[in-house]
């Protein structure tokens, strides 16, 4: 009896105990009763009708016309018709295990998952041999995330029942559920083993090779699967959806659309058909098979976050926001919606609104690099400069993105002083980003005795010339970890972090990069040879022009305020796929934008250093060569797109002559461009 309980309770208790079956916890309970108070007769009476079963060892079962009858009812799907029979029969019939196990069946159909517990439980104390009954009992448990309680239930009905092939699936299933996939793989095999058709056991022992990347065999697998259940819908699907991950989107739209076939209101494969279709960049149809999904299944979270993905990279933000609000209601602790969410919020300009969903998600996942990365840019476009460096710093958790270098030695915090210290500064991502941050390069060489900077190979040549006092060399991570020529490091990105003071008082910034005084005067006289000046070069597009990118660019043919100013004499300083675009605006606008076959702008970027030194002025949105031009003192005017992620002090171009130029993500560019071409004009005639 518990010391919260009165006798009255506790007597109460028990008999509700044993109403529902659990005849071990109402005798515990009467026997607590007599050993404080001996002579409670209610309590006597009640151990006495308990007892009076255990003496005569009886197991009362009902005709088996009525447990028939129940069979019948539960295989029609009439549970609570079982439900009420079953409960007046154990009545009638206290030690009906047969009964208390269909009973439990019921409830747990229903999701009286507890009530189900107890009554296993009750058929387990009355027929402890009775191996189904622990198997059952264990499905319940995994669903009440019980699962250790639940495979012990398993190893029960193993050892009294070691040949079925149903309570070793069923086990693969819980232990895949805790992570121990290993072990999952050893009970589906074992499954198979006993029961060499398992259709089902072949699916999930799939599902978990895909788990461990090794997709091989969970390809083989599900087709065995399918091969043994032709009509198997959920083993096209988890087909299906491991091709569409592998980008073999053709292979996975067949398993996909067989899945729906076989399965007509199939909600999930009908939202992996959705995320195929927007891999193969089929927005519309992507929308269209999400709402489909949604229809079939309301509370679908993840379809609404992908569809909010959908539009998104439609550019559809408002649209965007809605959807993956609507997830997250579905799904409070969707941290993958929340981050998605924020840059949607970041696009529409919304960007206290951007870092309270980032810092929502961080509240579900705080160590989520992505979440801090993007909560890093949206704090720079507020203003939080210090704070957005920091969270930058996450940047090396992203291991798809970011490759840190392999030192025994410690990276420089920013704290350590550098005197008669060696540094090593290593680039981390594009030369252009290596090039605008070698602007702080005279920062860090003021402070130490010696630093060396490791870049790729092709800007070698040109940063030896800009900073003579500097090491210039090819990077090699060959040798990284036997290293000895430096006692500190320093990523590049990570420059602006430790010198934010005086790079933000630094408001008129000297060029910096000294191209090849030979090679300007060539192109001087190259420019020449074509004519008239001013010289303006271009540049309007990246050579990954990926969805998430497209807003930085401006179609070539939104730029004919620019390129139908007269009297000017145009150069492309794009190094790929720009020939299309150069013979369409020759077309629409008769404009040559003159292009220069013998230079390799994408390997000789000193060559394409000189040219830009050697132009009047540059014209471009973000990219590599306004870096450039920016650096040697060209006047360079950037068109740029507000909210991206590239318009903070991290990336945008440092030099004395630049002038950028935003849009707003609602906005068209026309209103930059004719900015631009009134100032090209004032320029022009002064």
């Amino acid at each position: 009896m518990s010391a919260n309980l009165s006798v009255e309770q506790s007597l109460m208790k028990a008999k509700s105990y044993s109403k529902k079956g659990d005849l071990a916890e109402a005798q515990k309970l009467y026997e607590t009763i007599l050993k404080n108070f001996s002579n409670n007769i209610r309590a006597q009476q009640g151990l006495a009708s308990l007892n009076k079963y255990k003496q005569n060892n009886v197991i009362q079962n009902p005709p088996q016309e009525s447990v028939n009858q129940l069979v019948n009812l539960y295989n029609q799907g009439q549970i609570e018709a079982v439900i009420e029979q079953a409960e007046a029969l154990t009545v009638q019939y206290p030690g009906a295990y047969v009964v208390w196990n269909i009973l439990g069946a019921s409830r747990a159909q229903i999701g009286m998952l507890d009530e189900a517990v107890e009554a296993y439980k009750t058929s387990i104390s009355l027929k402890p041999d009775f191996a189904e009954v622990y198997s059952n009992m264990g499905v319940v448990l995994k669903n009440l995330h019980k699962l250790d309680e639940a495979l012990e239930a398993y190893k029960k009905s193993i050892s009294l029942k070691p040949n079925d092939a149903g309570t070793y699936y069923n086990m693969g299933v819980a232990l895949k559920a805790q992570g121990k996939l290993d072990e999952a793989i050893e009970a589906y095999r074992k499954s198979i083993s006993l029961k060499p058709n398992y259709a089902e056991a072949y699916n999930n022992l799939g599902v978990v090779f895909q788990s461990q990347g090794k997709c091989d065999e969970a390809i083989k697998v599900y087709d065995k699967s399918i091969l043994l259940k032709n009509d198997y819908a959920e083993a096209y699907n988890n087909k299906g959806a491991l091709l569409q991950e592998l980008g073999k989107f053709d292979e996975a739209m067949e398993a996909l659309n067989k899945s729906v076939l076989l399965k007509p209101d199939y909600a999930e494969a009908y939202n992996n058909i959705g995320l195929t279709l927007q891999s193969k960049n089929k927005l519309n149809e992507a929308i269209e098979t999400y709402n489909k999904s949604i229809s079939l299944k309301p509370d679908f979270a993840e379809a609404y976050y992908n569809k909010g993905s959908t539009l998104y990279d439609f550019g559809k933000y408002e649209e965007a926001i809605e959807s993956y609000k609507q997830s997250i209601s579905l799904k409070p602790d969707y941290a993958e919606a929340n981050i998605n969410l924020g840059l949607a919020l970041h696009n529409q300009d919304k960007f206290q609104e951007a870092i309270q969903a980032y810092n929502k998600t961080l509240s579900l996942k705080p160590d989520y690099a992505e979440a801090h990365y993007n909560l890093g840019f949206t704090l720079l476009h507020s203003g939080r400069l210090k704070e957005g460096l920091d969270e930058i710093q996450w940047r090396w958790k992203i291991s798809q993105l970011y490759k840190m270098r392999n030192f025994i030695q410690p990276m420089w915090d920013g704290s350590q002083s550098l005197k008669d210290k060696r540094i090593l500064l290593w680039s981390e991502q594009g030369i252009g980003d290596t090039l605008n941050w070698s602007s702080c390069l005279s920062l860090l060489v003021s402070q130490a005795k010696h630093c060396i900077l490791e870049c790729q190979d092709k800007l070698v040549p040109l940063l030896q010339r800009s900073f003579p006092n500097v090491e210039i060399k090819s990077e090699d991570r060959s040798l990284d970890i036997n290293r000895d020529d430096f006692d500190y490091h320093l990523p590049m990105g990570s420059l602006y972090r430790h010198f934010l003071s005086e790079i933000t008082q630094n408001t008129k910034p000297k060029a910096y990069l000294v191209p090849d005084p030979d090679r300007v005067n060539y192109w001087r006289e190259r420019l020449n040879s074509l004519g008239k000046g001013p010289y303006v070069g271009i540049a309007w597009k990246s050579s990954n022009m990926s969805p998430n990118r497209l807003l930085n660019y401006a179609p070539i043919s939104e730029w004919s305020p620019i390129l139908k100013i007269p009297d000017v004499t145009f150069i492309n300083l794009q190094y790929k796929d720009f020939e299309d675009d150069l013979a369409k605006v020759k077309d629409e606008l008769g404009v040559t934008v003159h292009n220069f076959d013998e230079l390799d702008q994408f390997n000789n970027v000193d060559d394409t250093t000189a040219l830009c030194a050697a132009l009047d002025m540059l014209v471009s949105n973000h990219g590599t060569a306004p870096l450039i031009s920016g650096a040697v003192g060209t006047p360079t005017k950037l068109a740029n797109w507000k909210q991206s992620y590239w318009n903070t002090i991290l990336n945008n171009p440092v030099g004395p002559l630049i002038d950028i130029y935003t849009r707003n993500t609602w906005e068209t560019w026309d209103n930059v461009f004719r900015l631009i071409e009134k100032d090209i004009f004032k320029q022009i005639n002064n």
